[in-house]
């Protein structure tokens, strides 16, 4: 049976844009794990060129990178054709299966590892189940995107009880502007 706690991201940002992964590094963090879709671009969409340019100041900060994605591999190839990046494809998440693998792929310890996506249900239960530290970003969406979904609101009654509570395992001092 789930605890609320499993569900309790270790951070929360507003972007991938906003943490400073270099203060990860200082942590001692050497592996990044993110998902694609409404983390790095919105569904569906290819990378851009400031995600591209990401990928290159976090490998730069000395981390290691992976796509763990349920999406398949023509996704993924399409979405990193600008990005030296290893991913997983199909990981089924929350299934802990892809998060080990993922570690294990990039040679790190899970302790060095954080995973970061925008869906609690998924990336950072997944995280959570794994014994992998995760950080939530906000779901990326269209302006004209007004439902999003019964899932979502869920996620943002989570995200008010885990703001309210005394977690010892969040992450601090990582973001490079205000939460």
């Amino acid at each position: 049976m789930r605890r609320l706690r499993d569900y309790y991201p270790c951070g929360y940002a507003e972007s991938v844009f906003a943490i400073d992964y270099r203060k990860l590094y200082d942590k001692g963090f050497r592996g990044v794990i993110f998902d694609i879709d409404n983390t790095l671009v919105h569904h569906g969409d290819d990378s851009t060129p400031e995600v591209d340019e990401l990928f290159v100041k976090i490998h730069d900060a000395g981390l290691k990178t992976l796509l763990l994605t349920n999406n398949d591999d023509e996704r993924v190839q399409r979405f990193i054709r600008n990005i030296e990046t290893d991913y997983i494809c199909d990981a089924e998440k929350p299934e802990t299966s892809g998060y080990i693998m993922a570690v294990e792929q990039m040679g790190i310890e899970r302790s060095q590892a954080v995973v970061i996506g925008d869906q609690i249900f998924t990336d950072i239960l997944g995280a959570n189940m794994s014994g992998i530290k995760g950080i939530l970003v906000k779901f990326i969406k269209l302006p004209e995107e007004k439902w999003i979904g019964k899932r979502r609101y869920l996620e943002k009654l989570i995200l008010w009880l885990w703001r309210h509570s005394s977690c010892p395992d969040n992450i601090n001092d990582i973001y490079l502007q205000e939460r």
